[in-house]
């Protein structure tokens, strides 16, 4: 296995620049397409979410793996490489598994530990496997990563993290309110975060909440446990005409909120001004929004510095040791596999000297039946016993880094054929193509 990871995040790049990539699922298929049929990659998966676009591939050089992923991402994204070169990060191997690990646990989210990815990453997962583009390296190793982000969220009060947010932002977008009571506020979007930002605004007592979303159900289940009202996109207008508050969190692609609406409500509302807080990325709102009078946005941009200063870190680091635990013990599981082949052909070929020498014995001495089967049993039980401590201490060093070693030493010591461990290989993944089925 040579796993590489390209990509970008909010961590390497702008606002503007993430939103020039975000890809529908239309868009990731197509990429998935183009990653697998370039030369340098074996198996694909792409993670596309609201704040990164990354790329996981099992490629035979890294190089060439680098080049290909790479060019493919400008063509799809239509961003020239040379204005992605600067802002993608290339992990590989034993890194590639690290980041992938982290970012299914929420260390590597702007919102820390917020779950969204999890969800995000298993249907990445699937939709790389109806497109036949991960097979028994990519596949394991995101099994893995879901497994260990979800014990990061069952061990670990990480999650709190995205309640921080909404309550920071919900500070900061209504600064001047004194009486919640007499807020009517609108929340756009029916996810996560929108769960979130409406459970905090019940707590603050606000006096009016609409749900606003362009699939009607979500909307209405989310209003059902926050007794909100529910408009639709069309009504947006007419509810921010006596709106004193918008909160906006959706995961599409696009603006959601436009310059033209809110100065249409904000025509019927001259004197009335307008808190506006956008939780989303790419942005709902558009910039222009900006330089309206009366208007005011708090954005993840403006959060920043003080997402950066939130007091997570006890939270965070128990997340980093439960990451490295389940990296260290995926790294090792894989190590142990890949010495498997060897001992396997390392019996294989001891069976076969044993076979010779038990012909040659029946054909040079007159043997019964019940002799010849004593002596089959006990050259056995001899090469049995000299393979055994061998063959486990190598199983157990492979484990270790640089484990990969030992197998190749048996293999040098003992003149294994190379093409007998790759049968032993083949043989073991046309098995677990049987079980798949």
């Amino acid at each position: 296995m040579s796993v590489l990871a390209v990509g970008l995040s909010h961590r390497s790049a702008s606002v503007s620049l993430l939103e020039r990539t975000v890809q529908s699922d239309d868009g990731v298929v197509k990429l998935l397409a183009d990653l697998l049929a370039a030369e340098h990659v074996d198996e694909a998966l792409v993670l596309s979410t609201c704040n990164r676009l990354e790329v996981y591939a099992d490629v035979p050089k890294f190089h060439g793996g680098v080049q290909d992923v790479t060019e493919r991402i400008a063509l799809r994204t239509g961003v020239s490489l040379d204005e992605l070169a600067d802002h993608f990060y290339v992990h590989y191997e034993d890194r590639a598994v690290q980041h992938l690990f982290s970012v299914a646990s929420g260390l590597d989210s702007m919102v820390v530990g917020e779950q969204q990815i999890l969800g995000q990453l298993r249907t990445a997962l699937q939709l790389a496997r109806e497109e036949e583009g991960v097979g028994r390296t990519l596949g394991p190793l995101v099994d893995a990563a879901l497994r260990a982000g979800k014990r990061a969220h069952a061990e670990t009060g990480i999650d709190d993290a995205g309640r921080s947010l909404v309550s920071v932002g919900l500070d900061l977008a209504a600064a001047s309110i004194t009486d919640w009571a007499q807020v009517d506020a609108v929340l756009v979007g029916a996810g996560s975060m929108s769960s979130l930002a409406g459970a905090q605004l019940r707590r603050l007592g606000v006096g009016r909440l609409t749900i606003v979303n362009r699939t009607p159900e979500r909307a209405q289940r989310l209003a059902g446990t926050l007794d909100a009202d529910v408009a639709t996109v069309d009504q947006l207008t007419d509810r921010l005409a006596t709106a004193d508050l918008l909160v906006s969190c959706t995961g599409a692609v696009g603006l959601v909120v436009g310059v033209e609406a809110v100065a249409a409500a904000l025509a019927q509302r001259p004197e009335k001004p307008l808190a506006i807080l956008d939780l989303a990325l790419p942005r709902d709102v558009d910039p222009e929004v900006r330089a309206l009078p009366g208007v005011t946005v708090i954005d993840l941009e403006s959060l920043r510095s003080v997402l950066d200063g939130a007091d997570v870190a006890r939270d965070v680091e128990q997340v980093r040791r439960i990451v490295t635990d389940e990296v260290g013990a995926y790294l090792a599981r894989l190590r142990s596999e890949r010495v498997a082949p060897t001992v396997v052909a390392l019996r294989a070929r001891a069976q076969e000297v044993v076979d010779a020498e038990l012909s040659r014995l029946r054909s040079r001495a007159d043997l019964d039946e019940r002799t010849s089967h004593e002596v089959e049993i006990t050259v056995g039980r001899v090469v049995d016993k000299l393979l055994h401590t061998p063959t486990v201490r190598v199983k157990e060093l492979a484990g270790e880094p640089g484990g990969d070693s030992y197998a190749d030493a048996l293999r040098e010591l003992f003149a294994l054929d190379p093409a007998a461990t790759e049968v032993v290989t083949r043989a073991a993944v046309v098995v677990e193509a049987g079980d798949d089925e």
